[in-house]
């Protein structure tokens, strides 16, 4: 449905001409933008052509759609606003903003914690549904930029009057200490255990949204001095990032996006410049996997940089690694080799009872092997694919679920392309199995693309029970 305007939209006409997209080429990425959501649309040239030359408004998350199209186009968030879209139905930017002052800061976050829930509300993905595809890389480069600035804030102290029923006059806690943070602290280690064994779309870890609603907003909102108020910002940021590395898992990379920036924001303000940095390491994984390597090298890189002589050895041999990620993913094998060498001298330089953050527990050698061997795979080297996937596997537990299943299409990849087609049907028949025990959008993705690869075998019996086991698992509702 749509409905109209006074007037032909000579804004939309004229982004349109600039992004150099035609009429039917806008309708055909609208639709399949709206497909990634469960979206059934039809837009044609003749629609687009209404919403410009007779200024109708389509309806529901469609002008969401169209920005995210043409955004995607020209490389930039694109705001209705610029498209003459601006009285549609609202889905705010939210998230995306990197105040300056601690107190924006607070607001930027607590609203967007807010608007999760509504949109989960609201049913059928609520506002990320209307916020589709709208990832856009270029909004990581004030937050980058501003963090490696000024990584700290000088004073976080937050004093509100308390009203008389013993609440803050904006509903905040009159008081936070070191035992509320202790909770979030205690809710965050819950999340990466529940995450790394069931995925990001397990109904465990969509509770982390809830309780940066339910129990973070208010103490965010709330009178803490500033040595709790540093902890709290601290806490908070760690589970903001998991919300974020739950949506990246589950492929809602729009949210994720948001979440992130919010995430690195309550960093600075914790004056935690390592996890200011694992917030970088973790939006550069977002931005190589989604295709952005180059953006993926510099957020490592601001990673690494402002952590230099802070950071513990075997954090910097984790960014090290993220770094190399993405070299990889360009295609850089030079750069993703010393990196990777980096990042193994690091590890090796790290000792037990070196004060690394609790939030780097996963990390081990199995991790930089596991790794070590997608950068390969990018790069188009089997044998030692072969090489780091054999240790990577070496000792699989039942703590890092995914993580198992992750290495063993990584594995069958290495074999396929080794020319062991027995070999590479094996590992992937595990990998399925392990993909069907936990919820994990990014996961199925990998099964995806081995199944992709194995296209040219497809009459061969084991090619064709692979891709039968594979079926439930492709089919399921995202």
């Amino acid at each position: 449905m749509s409905r109209e305007q006074r007037g032909p939209n000579e804004k939309l006409g004229t982004v349109l001409a600039l992004a150099g997209i035609s009429n039917a080429g806008l309708a055909r990425r609208v639709n399949d933008l709206g497909a990634q959501r469960g979206l059934t649309l039809r837009y044609d040239k003749t629609s687009v052509a209404r919403w410009v030359s007779k200024g109708m408004v389509p309806q529901g998350a469609a002008p969401h759609l169209i920005a995210a199209a043409i955004g995607q186009k020209l490389g930039r968030p694109v705001p209705l606003h610029e498209i003459g879209l601006a009285d549609a139905d609202p889905a705010p930017e939210v998230g995306l903003a990197f105040p300056r002052d601690v107190g924006e800061a607070v607001r930027s976050a607590t609203e967007l914690y807010r608007l999760d829930l509504a949109g989960r509300r609201a049913g059928g993905g609520g506002i990320w549904q209307s916020l589709a595809g709208s990832f856009a890389v270029s909004a990581y480069a004030t937050p980058a930029s501003r963090w490696l600035i000024t990584p700290a804030d000088s004073s976080v102290e937050r004093s509100v009057p308390a009203a008389p029923d013993g609440t803050a006059d904006d509903g905040g806690a009159v008081r936070v200490g070191h035992s509320d943070v202790a909770k979030l602290r205690e809710a965050a280690e819950d999340a990466r255990r529940w995450d790394s064994k069931y995925g990001g779309g397990d109904w465990r870890s969509s509770m982390v949204p809830e309780c940066l609603r339910v129990d973070a907003a208010p103490l965010l909102l709330g009178s803490y001095s500033d040595e709790v108020g540093r902890a709290l910002f601290g806490a908070t940021a760690e589970l903001t990032r998991l919300a974020g590395w739950m949506a990246f898992d589950t492929g809602q990379q729009e949210a994720a996006q948001r979440y992130y920036i919010q995430a690195l924001r309550l960093a600075r303000a914790a004056a935690d410049v390592p996890l200011g940095g694992y917030v970088l390491a973790s939006m550069s994984l977002q931005a190589t996997y989604r295709g952005f390597a180059d953006e993926g090298v510099d957020l490592a890189q601001a990673a690494l940089e402002r952590n230099r002589g802070l950071a513990t050895a075997r954090t910097m041999s984790f960014f090290r690694l993220v770094e190399a990620r993405a070299h990889a993913k360009a295609g850089d094998a030079a750069a993703a080799g010393a990196a990777l060498r980096a990042a193994e001298g690091w590890l090796e330089r790290s000792r037990e009872g070196d004060p690394d953050p609790s939030w780097l527990g996963f990390y081990s050698y199995d991790r930089f092997c596991a790794d070590a061997a997608e950068c390969y795979r990018d790069l188009k080297a089997p044998r030692q694919v072969r090489r780091f996937t054999e240790q990577a596997l070496s000792r699989p537990t039942e703590e890092y679920v995914r993580s198992h299943g992750l290495r063993l299409i990584v594995s069958a990849v290495a074999e396929l392309e080794s020319g062991n087609l027995d070999a590479a049907c094996a590992a992937g028949t595990r990998a399925v199995e392990v993909a069907g025990r936990i919820s994990s959008a990014r996961t199925t993705e990998y099964v995806r693309d081995l199944l992709h690869r194995l296209e040219p075998y497809g009459d061969e019996p084991r090619v064709a029970e692979l891709r039968e086991r594979a079926r439930p698992l492709l089919m399921a509702p995202a």
